[in-house]
């Protein structure tokens, strides 16, 4: 994986097709993003959620384009693109040949019923272990056949989750992953794949069972020239756990303790994250989900009686951090979280980060704490034209993700890019992406609430970057050194002139 930034992004929603994506990247980003993740690409990218619940895993949406065209993007820039290893849609034709069927069909065991986990049946206490993203069980009463059956969805009735242990499971997880190799992608990530493996009398999230799932998925994927992130949100001493059995994860607890610094002054939890967190990781601020709160809270799956475990973050810092995010965006966030919206999430806070931060010159001093942090930064497309809410979107579909999914039409494109925020952040990117200190490892210091991170390079020129934030006020001044000379900005705005965007 290249040590560059990323760009994540839904190519329906910045270019419109996959090609006007390519050609965005490759000339109004110019040299920012030596990656792209993109979202969910296959037939249909709008389904129930947005593309994560496919009909056809294994073939790219005509009206988004061809695997020729992402191969052709995998030319220039590294392509990460989702395996969606828990489910597949219900109208997905192997599905609705089972509803017909039932038993009869030939792809019966590729779906999972509360029957198949537990054939003698389950105690009350044993489904109460079950963890669960959303509140309730996760099975839909659905008629297979001449028989109505508890089918396993762990995240909607639109969403039936596959026995990957069965025959047909491996069969259709390999057919998944040779048409994704197949097409250029480089980076798979395996969505929510801490939920797909069910282990009576667990919780059926991270068990043994399931890093021996990755291990063998990722084993697949690197004799096809792939790497492997996980996307789990979790405790974050098992985050740690995690990555030490993996290839990558993802630092989400890296965006709740960032908010938490700037809207408070204290940089202390952050400070212990950054002493402890593992460094094979992907960092993010936003992404096409919310911000998330579990990722820094409390061990949720405490068994009672069990000693707890604490968060990064105490009870009251999340609820401040919470409010304080409904604070900043006038409530719209509010209007999106929780049972104020659909695809209602118990671990996160639906918004933009940009609104969630509110202003110009801390947003960029964010995104200064992201690029330092070691890993590789992935930026979401809303946040890279530093977006805000899109509260229509929200109103008309009732889903509270909905709302950092804006679509932009060239146009808005054209005038995000006219913003000095967002060239500031794109000349942030190319530094990133270009300066070979950040090969190097980081050394951190807080003082009060000036954070000072240092990035020295390893290679025989010493590149340097150096950036002190003062995390109660949001100011940064930032200062790099290489072969072409030494450089300061006492304000990151002044990063705009740069590079022209």
């Amino acid at each position: 994986m290249r040590n560059q930034v990323q760009l994540i992004a839904y190519a329906d929603r910045l270019g419109g097709t996959i090609p006007a994506l390519a050609e965005l990247v490759r000339q109004r980003f110019d040299g920012a993003f030596g990656g792209v993740h993109i979202l969910p690409f296959y037939t249909p990218y709008d389904g129930a959620d947005a593309g994560f619940d496919p009909v056809d895993h294994t073939a790219v949406d005509p009206r988004l384009g061809t695997w020729h065209d992402v191969a052709d993007l995998a030319s220039t820039h590294e392509v990460m693109a989702d395996l969606i290893v828990n489910h597949v849609s219900s109208d997905s034709p192997q599905f609705l040949d089972v509803r017909e069927r039932g038993d009869d069909s030939p792809w019966a065991e590729l779906f999972l019923t509360m029957g198949t986990v537990f054939p003698d049946g389950a105690r009350e206490s044993e489904l109460a272990r079950i963890y669960r993203p959303r509140p309730g069980l996760p099975f839909t009463a659905i008629r297979l056949g001449d028989r109505l059956r508890y089918v396993w969805t762990t995240f909607t009735p639109q969403q039936i989750d596959i026995d990957i242990a069965s025959d047909k499971g491996r069969e259709y997880l390999t057919s998944v992953l040779d048409a994704v190799t197949g097409g250029g992608v480089s980076l798979v990530r395996l969505d929510a794949v801490g939920y797909a493996v069910k282990t009576p009398g667990t919780t059926s999230f991270m068990t043994p069972e399931t890093y021996e799932f990755i291990g063998q998925f990722a084993d697949q994927a690197r004799a096809r020239g792939a790497e492997v992130l996980v996307e789990v949100h979790s405790y974050y001493k098992r985050q740690i756990e995690i990555a030490e059995k993996v290839d990558l994860v993802y630092d989400f607890a890296l965006p709740p303790l960032v908010l938490h610094a700037l809207y408070t002054g204290d940089g202390a939890p952050l400070m212990e994250w950054l002493r402890i967190r593992p460094e094979n990781a992907v960092t993010v601020l936003d992404t096409h989900d919310g911000i998330g709160v579990i990722d820094v809270g409390a061990d949720q799956t405490v068994e009672p009686g069990d000693e707890p475990r604490p968060g990064l973050l105490a009870p009251e810092q999340i609820d401040a951090l919470v409010e304080g995010i409904h604070e900043r965006t006038r409530g719209a966030s509010r209007q999106a979280t929780g049972a104020a919206a659909s695809n209602l999430d118990l671990y996160q806070v639906n918004s933009t980060f940009f609104d969630a931060v509110a202003d110009d010159r801390q947003y960029l001093a964010a995104r200064l704490i992201q690029f330092l942090t070691p890993g590789v930064p992935q930026v979401y497309y809303v946040g890279a034209l530093a977006g805000g809410n899109d509260v229509e979107l929200l109103e008309r579909t009732h889903v509270g993700r909905d709302i950092n999914r804006h679509h932009y039409t060239p146009a808005e494109v054209d005038a995000a890019l006219e913003r000095p925020v967002v060239r500031a952040l794109l000349a942030l990117c190319r530094l990133r992406s270009t300066l070979p200190a950040f090969d190097g490892p980081l050394d951190a210091t807080l003082d009060g609430s000036v954070l000072r991170m240092v990035r020295q390079g390893v290679d025989e020129a010493r590149a340097r970057v150096e950036a002190e934030i003062d995390l109660a006020g949001g100011s940064a001044r930032l200062s790099w050194s290489s072969p072409d000379g030494d450089h300061t900005v006492d304000d990151l705005l002044a990063l705009a002139d740069l590079w022209d965007a």
